[in-house]
């Protein structure tokens, strides 16, 4: 029997922390792997990129303790690559730097296994620069040196020369440099550089929890004791620190510091990314097919009977239109209906397909399509036929007041929702931290979902009470009052937009 071909593995470096900063051909790996063996330095959201049916491996370290040994590791990358399967091996920061990356693709090179290396934007390179200091300018630094701090600095041979570093004019970065900090200036001050010499720490670099001590080398050991710094963190020595006054543009974002936790799809609250803000994605919520068509394909067969087509969601377009193709029709079939949306977003969701709306109600929900239809029929709506393709389970206040006032109404389901399956584990510690600041909930299901997904109620509950919550509009916001909370925040109009301003509107405030 022919032996199976192996795989692939890529060792990619998923940069400091900032999910902006991974790479395009990064992002590119990890939408083809079947396998990801994942640090604990890395920003999760970036696996938010892998496919759902992807094997997850944690590899992680934090606090010197280690989930998997690095044998244990590459015995994993081999095994899961000799299985023909594509793998992964996601580390924080580059894998060449510090990364043991090159350890680990020696032991594929000697087990005749392909593997690529897909490089990381480096924490020395990038933490310097949110901070706002550069590691080379021209009237201050024209070289820089990186050096592992971690490095046992009590043995008698070390592999830093430390006189030759003590002379260098240029910017010195210690990666992993907390533990060893008090050391690492002693013995550069002992060697001859100036006390003096500006400097800083930087802790949690290019995320929104970044902090960040400056002072003179002498002075270090003990501002970093006074602020009790744990790791993560970089130091960095030379002239260049005094330029972060000028330079620092990372916190002056109106919403840095902020962690926004987004029970929905991330794509459209990238504004408040751009703001500075942090977004943690944990869908709550899965949309799906129908389990059973027959309602709206009978509904489709009689299409030129409606008078109008209904829709309360991008959803609900977007499932209809994909029924309609399916069954053979095309939008030539809709001539002569007459098409509302409930908000805007519902409305540019159908001129994708061409469609121009006839109507959008002033207030974007079920009450306001009542009050849109009673203003144009001045309340008489006998002989008018709608139809509302829409989600199982949906509110009856529309179709109720339409059959009261003379019309007749079809609803058949669309689209369904349903609870992701997903974990909770890294959600609820981010929550116990205290490391959310603002939870969103875009409907009464994705927030009653989150509380089943946490896996106790009490627990998320008493969670929550300490983050300012945000609600797309009315019902949501009764949803979350039901269990005794109160939001915070809730735009005017219920659209994503206004709850993205209403949000940033807050935050900037506060």
């Amino acid at each position: 029997m022919a032996e199976k071909n192996p795989g692939r593995v890529y060792i990619v470096g998923a940069g400091p922390g900032d999910r902006g900063l991974l790479t395009l051909k990064g992002l590119k790996c990890l939408s083809l792997a079947d396998v990801v063996i994942y640090d604990f330095h890395i920003n999760a959201q970036i696996i938010n990129y892998v496919k759902h049916d992807a094997e997850f491996i944690y590899a992680g370290k934090r606090g010197g303790h280690h989930e998997l040994s690095q044998e244990e590791i590459n015995n994993i990358m081999v095994a899961r690559a000799k299985e023909g399967k594509v793998v992964v091996r996601l580390k924080g920061g580059d894998p060449f730097v510090f990364g043991r990356g090159g350890e680990e693709a020696e032991v594929l090179a000697k087990e005749g296994i392909p593997f690529e290396i897909v490089p990381g934007i480096s924490s020395a390179i990038a933490v310097p620069a949110y901070a706002g200091i550069p590691l080379t300018h021209r009237k201050y630094s024209s070289s820089f040196t990186v050096i592992t701090g971690n490095e046992d600095l009590t043995k008698a041979s070390s592999g830093i020369n430390w006189k030759a570093l003590s002379e260098l004019n240029g910017t010195i970065v210690f990666l992993m440099a907390v533990k060893n900090l008090e050391v690492i200036t002693d013995k550069l001050i002992q060697n001859g550089k100036s006390p003096d010499t500006p400097s800083a720490l930087i802790r949690w670099g290019t995320r929104p929890d970044q902090t960040i001590i400056t002072g003179t080398l002498k002075e270090m050991p003990n501002l970093v004791k006074a602020k009790d710094i744990k790791p993560p963190a970089i130091f960095i020595i030379g002239d260049v620190v005094k330029l972060r006054e000028d330079l620092k543009w990372y916190e002056k974002k109106p919403l840095f510091g902020q962690r926004i936790l987004l029970t929905t799809d991330i794509s459209r609250f990238e504004k408040l990314e751009v703001l500075g803000a942090e977004l943690i994605e944990f869908p709550t919520i899965e949309i799906v097919p129908p389990e059973d068509w027959s309602d709206l394909d009978h509904s489709i067969d009689k299409i030129e009977t409606y008078n109008w087509l209904v829709f309360t969601s991008g959803n609900g377009v977007n499932y209809f239109m994909k029924r309609l193709l399916e069954k053979g029709r095309d939008i030539r079939d809709l001539k002569g209906l007459k098409l509302c949306a409930i908000g805007r977003a519902t409305e540019e969701e159908l001129k994708r397909y061409g469609l121009r709306v006839d109507l959008v109600p002033e207030e974007f929900r079920a009450e306001g399509l009542v009050e849109a239809f009673k203003n144009l029929y001045r309340g008489d709506l006998r002989g008018v036929k709608i139809l509302l393709p829409r989600a199982e389970n949906a509110r009856e206040v529309f179709p109720e007041e339409i059959r009261a006032l003379g019309g007749i109404i079809d609803t058949p389901v669309a689209y369904r929702s349903k609870k992701p399956e997903t974990h909770a584990k890294r959600i609820k510690r981010f929550l116990r931290e205290g490391r959310i600041t603002v939870s969103v909930f875009t409907s009464g299901a994705s927030f009653k979902n989150f509380l089943e997904l946490i896996g106790n109620e009490e627990e998320a509950l008493e969670f929550l009470k300490n983050i300012k919550i945000a609600v797309i509009g009315p019902v949501t916001k009764k949803a979350v009052e039901k269990y005794g909370l109160s939001p915070a925040i809730m735009p005017e109009r219920a659209t994503i937009e206004d709850l993205v301003d209403e949000i940033v509107r807050v935050l900037s405030s506060s």
